[in-house]
C-alpha cells in the first residue's frame, strides 16, 4: 500500500463536473494498493502503523511555526482518493505499466476497509472520492507539505 499525503488548506473532488466531496484544513490522501497486498493486509502491523501515522504525524504548525501538531490535535479533515497509478511502472517504453497495482476487486475492498478504519481514528470530517471514477481533484497544498508512506516501511 502506498499513500501520498498532502497537508492542505482545502481540497475537493468533482466527478463529471459535480462536486462530490470537500474538506477544509487537513490531509489529502492518495491511496493505492499493490499486487503484493493481500486480503489479509488489514490484519497486519503495517496497516495499523499507517492508520496511526496518518492521524498522529506532526506536520501541522504550532504557534511558532514548527511541525508540532498532528491531524488529531488540530481536528483536521481527511479526503481520500483511490490512486492505482501510484503503482505505475515507467521503466520501459513511454506508456506506464500498471501490472504492479492490485486487481480492482481487491483494491476496492482494501480501500473501503481503509476508509472504515480511518474513520474510527480520524478526529473530524472525512470524505472520499469515488473508487474507479475519473475525478478532478482540487487542492491547496499548504507549505507545501507532501509525504510518501508505504506499507513496506513496516513489513
Amino acid at each position: 500500500m502506498r499513500i501520498v499525503l498532502q497537508r492542505v488548506k482545502q481540497a475537493s473532488i468533482e466527478v463529471q463536473g459535480r462536486k462530490i466531496a470537500a474538506i477544509g484544513r487537513g490531509l489529502l490522501l492518495l491511496v493505492g494498493f499493490g499486487a503484493n497486498d493481500g486480503k489479509d493486509l488489514p490484519q497486519s502491523a503495517a496497516w495499523d502503523k499507517l492508520l496511526d501515522k496518518i492521524v498522529e504525524l506532526r506536520i501541522f504548525p504550532d504557534q511558532d511555526g514548527k511541525f508540532n501538531l498532528s491531524l488529531n490535535e488540530i481536528q483536521g479533515d481527511l479526503l481520500l482518493v483511490s490512486q492505482f497509478t501510484l503503482f505505475g511502472d515507467c521503466k520501459k517504453g513511454r506508456r506506464p505499466s500498471f501490472s504492479k497495482a492490485a486487481e480492482p476487486h481487491l483494491a476496492r475492498a482494501l480501500y473501503d476497509r481503509f476508509l472504515q478504519d480511518l474513520d474510527r481514528q480520524a478526529p473530524a470530517k472525512d470524505e472520499s472520492g469515488r473508487f474507479g471514477a475519473e475525478m478532478d481533484v482540487h487542492s491547496t497544498n499548504q507549505g507545501p507539505v507532501t509525504m510518501i508512506l508505504d506499507s513496506d516501511m513496516w513489513s
